[in-house]
């Protein structure tokens, strides 16, 4: 299958257009630790590895680092007096300010990441009821693993959303290394079967921003996302992250998320 997506905006300068598929294999390899997730029980059923060679050059693999830890600090103290705001607006409303869920990291590892809370006390064990009473929210959800009218999230909550603001505490993530600034959106463990190119995805850091937020953001397929992500892969490089980053700010200005 090929996909196309030159509907889409080039904010960042990327080609998207046909990704090539080729039988070459790919220069990342996931660590003996994750057993669990080594070799083709990862690719879905169709998938096709590519090599990535950018994945394992300095850029990726040395200067990207050091840029997260420096940015990301001087982000943080930045941030930090709105961040001290948010996190007692959201304790008067709803208790606990913090969420914190599994994601799948870098060569396979499972992470801890951080968000502002936007969802009632209880909101996973909530989605299956709401999914089985209202066939257009499951369908919707099976395709893009999101709502847009989630009835989970809090008032405050949607207001985080909109603006990423609730994105704020994964500072912490990059800080640690489990994430990078810019990267492929972080991903659920058990999203990796619907995954077509799990290889662009885990040869990398995931990011609080990436190519998915700055151009098909919320309003296209998980299979979408991927390819994205596949795009990024190809193209990593300190000029591409600079585009991303710089294009994150008129996504966040226009408060299209939810």
């Amino acid at each position: 299958m090929t996909l196309h997506y030159r509907a889409l905006p080039d904010l960042t300068g990327v080609d998207l257009g046909p990704l090539p598929a080729t039988g070459s294999a790919p220069l990342w390899a996931l660590s003996s630790n994750v057993p669990h997730l080594r070799g083709a029980a990862l690719l879905p059923h169709g998938a096709v590895p590519t090599a990535l060679p950018l994945l394992n050059g300095n850029y990726a693999r040395v200067t990207k680092r050091v840029l997260d830890v420096v940015l990301a600090s001087i982000a943080l103290v930045l941030v930090a007096p709105l961040l001290v705001l948010m996190l007692l607006a959201l304790w008067i409303e709803s208790g606990n300010p913090f969420y914190s869920q599994n994601r799948l990291g870098m060569n396979g590892r499972r992470f801890r990441m951080y968000k502002l809370r936007t969802m009632v006390l209880g909101a996973e064990d909530q989605l299956e009821h709401h999914l089985d009473h209202d066939p257009a929210m499951r369908a919707e959800w099976n395709e893009t693993q999101k709502l847009k009218l989630d009835p989970r999230i809090t008032p405050l909550g949607r207001l985080l959303r909109k603006t990423s603001m609730d994105e704020l505490p994964q500072i912490f993530n990059v800080l640690k290394g489990d994430m990078s600034l810019v990267g492929p959106r972080p991903m659920l463990p058990e999203q990796v079967t619907l995954y077509r190119y799990p290889q662009a995805y885990l040869g990398v850091r995931p990011g609080i921003t990436g190519l998915w937020q700055v151009t098909a953001r919320n309003e296209e397929s998980f299979d979408v996302r991927a390819s994205l992500d596949m795009r990024y892969a190809q193209r990593l490089s300190f000029k591409t992250d600079f585009k991303i980053i710089t294009a994150t700010f008129a996504v966040v200005l226009r408060a299209t998320g939810y």
